[in-house]
């Protein structure tokens, strides 16, 4: 029988209390007071149906614990037959699973089982895009905190799905210093040190710096574990490598593109950051097909 764990990416973790969360809001959502009336006025009561889910387009499947949740929330009879995993490179046309039971059920679910896989496949076929384009490099590709309100957990697993590696989840686990925080806490010294007395042993600090003096001055004071690199062009990314010799983590980040990324892995940079896996991600195209 498809089980959640058995439809997770072998190598990244999805805590079910996130799925079951995302589940229940969803549908919440999109079934109101009242139900799917549409499918109450329509279908008679026994009629059962058989679906399958198709790729409508070539990339990275992800979300499909969320949809198999989906499924079973209505009716925990529901057969689902899965034929792939998430983090599974797809083909258009291929049948990703099958789903057969009650159809009032069947049709109910559909479209939010769909919102989960088309919007989280999205982001894990583009995160796969720009992992190509590093190939041969040291370089990883990272997201961001640009996500969708009450999504964060799901839409960082996509970019594992498809690859990619995350950043910090929230506020609360790394200690990252922007522009403002330097310029409230008066200068990079003040701002680190203050930083460095404050956290535990286990939090790293990262730091974002916009010019080369800066990041001389960063690490002048041995106090960032790493340094994100703001919008710097590539000829200013390979003299930070140089410059910082391996002292610290960098992370280039800002105006990342898939036109840009090969250029930037080539500098040496440690990590690249880009909003755009989450924020920009096309939705991936797939269809739920009733066989009547």
């Amino acid at each position: 029988m498809t089980t959640a764990t058995s439809l997770l990416h072998p190598d990244a973790f999805l805590s079910p209390l996130a799925v079951d969360e995302a589940v229940t809001r969803a549908l919440e959502e999109d079934l109101g007071r009242a139900g799917d009336i549409t499918a109450i006025a329509t279908i008679p009561e026994p009629t059962k149906a058989h679906a399958v889910m198709v790729a409508r387009q070539a990339g990275v499947i992800a979300g499909l614990p969320l949809a198999l949740a989906v499924f079973r929330r209505l009716c925990p009879e529901i057969q689902v037959q899965a034929y792939v995993r998430d983090g599974a490179a797809v083909a258009a046309g291929l049948h990703v699973m099958t789903i057969s039971g009650p159809a009032r059920a069947v049709l109910s679910a559909e479209r939010t089982a769909l919102n989960f896989v088309g919007r989280l496949s999205g982001i894990a076929t583009l995160t796969s895009s720009y992992v190509r384009k590093t190939t041969g490099t040291r370089l990883r590709i990272c997201c961001t905190r640009k996500t969708t309100p009450g999504l964060r957990a799901l839409e960082k697993y996509a970019v594992r799905c498809g690859g990619g590696f995350n950043h910090r989840f929230g506020l609360d686990d790394a200690v990252l210093i922007k522009d403002n925080h330097i310029a409230v806490a008066g200068g990079i010294r003040p701002v680190l040190e203050r930083a460095r007395a404050h956290i535990g042993h286990l939090v790293k600090i990262e730091i974002e710096v916009d010019t080369l003096a800066q990041l001389r001055e960063v690490l002048d004071t041995e106090h960032a574990d790493a340094v994100l690199l703001d919008n710097m062009d590539i000829a200013t990314l390979s003299e930070a490598v140089k410059m910082a010799r391996g002292r610290v983590v960098l992370e280039a980040s800002g105006g990342v593109t898939l036109n840009s990324i090969a250029e930037i892995a080539a500098t040496g940079v440690d990590y690249v950051s880009s909003g755009a896996l989450t924020h920009s991600a096309a939705n991936f195209d797939v269809a739920l097909d009733i066989d009547a």
